[in-house]
This record gives C-alpha cells, structure tokens and sequence, in this order.
C-alpha cells in the first residue's frame, strides 16, 4: 500500500495551503498528518480514527482542519504561521495489526 502526499509549497504568513494524501487501498482505521521541522522531532499535527473525532495538535486548533473519505486524508491549512515550516508526512494505520504506512514528505514553506 502506498500514500501520495501533495499540496505542499511555499506560502505567506496568514495564507492558506491544503495537503491532500491518497492510499492506494482503504485499509486504515487511522489517517494523519504529522511534521517535521529542521533539527526537530516529527509530531502528530492532525489525525482522525474511522468513526472517531478528529484531534490535533495545539499549536495548530483552530487553524487546520482535517477530513478524510476513505482511502483520502486532506489537510487544510489557515492563517499558516512561519512556525509551520516544516516537511509534513501522512500516515495510515492498518485495521488490521495496526501496521504504520507512511507518505513520502512535502515541503511547506511559510515566509514573506
């Protein structure tokens, strides 16, 4: 199985950008998208459960939205901070064995 990850690019401070990321099998029970700024450890930024609320993280409440229809997981993203920088990856996780996919990384860029 394998996530496509796009969307990513270089924004200004307070505009928008939406990741979208495509499994080629809908075989998850979770989906999310997590970052990874330079020098830093990757974190959950967004994640969603089948069924389940969406949570997120708290630098980004009230900024980002996730949605998800089976085997997509998009990622909106408002009023972005350079704070955001960071590569951004989605990630599946498997019903069955909870087995983690991950999607190749892109690169979102906030900076005037």
């Amino acid at each position: 199985v394998q996530l496509q990850a796009s969307g990513g690019g270089l924004v200004q401070p307070g505009g928008s950008l939406r990741l979208s990321c495509v499994a080629s099998a809908n075989i998850f029970s979770f989906m999310g998208w997590y970052r990874q700024a330079l020098g830093k450890e990757r974190e959950l930024v967004a994640g969603i459960r089948s069924g389940g609320n969406p949570n997120y993280a708290d630098s980004v409440k009230g900024r980002f939205i996730i949605s998800r229809d089976k085997n997509t997981v998009d990622l909106q993203m408002n009023n972005l901070k350079p704070e955001d920088t960071a590569v951004y990856y989605c990630k599946g996780e498997s019903v069955i064995g909870r087995r983690q996919y991950w999607g190749q990384g892109t690169l979102v860029t906030v900076s005037s």
